[in-house]
């Protein structure tokens, strides 16, 4: 999952920067991003009964190369 991504470059950034949050905000902000992203995208999805409201991993590299570059 994408928000995986983004948490886990977080947390790289952290470990790297000796905890240092200040250091590691442009992570920070990209994660919640992508979170608040990918949240309206499955209430979308919910609203129109598409199921399951979570895109697949196919889908959302669909949804991505369709917007030609990353919406967060």
């Amino acid at each position: 999952m994408l928000v995986g991504r983004e948490s886990d470059a977080s947390t790289r950034c952290m470990d790297e920067n000796n905890y240092d949050r200040e250091r590691c905000s442009n992570h920070f902000l990209k994660y919640k991003n992508c979170r608040r992203f990918w949240n309206s995208v499955m209430i979308q999805r919910r609203q129109n009964g598409v199921q399951p409201s979570m895109p697949t991993a196919a889908e959302r590299d669909e949804i991505l190369r369709a917007m030609q570059k990353m919406p967060y």
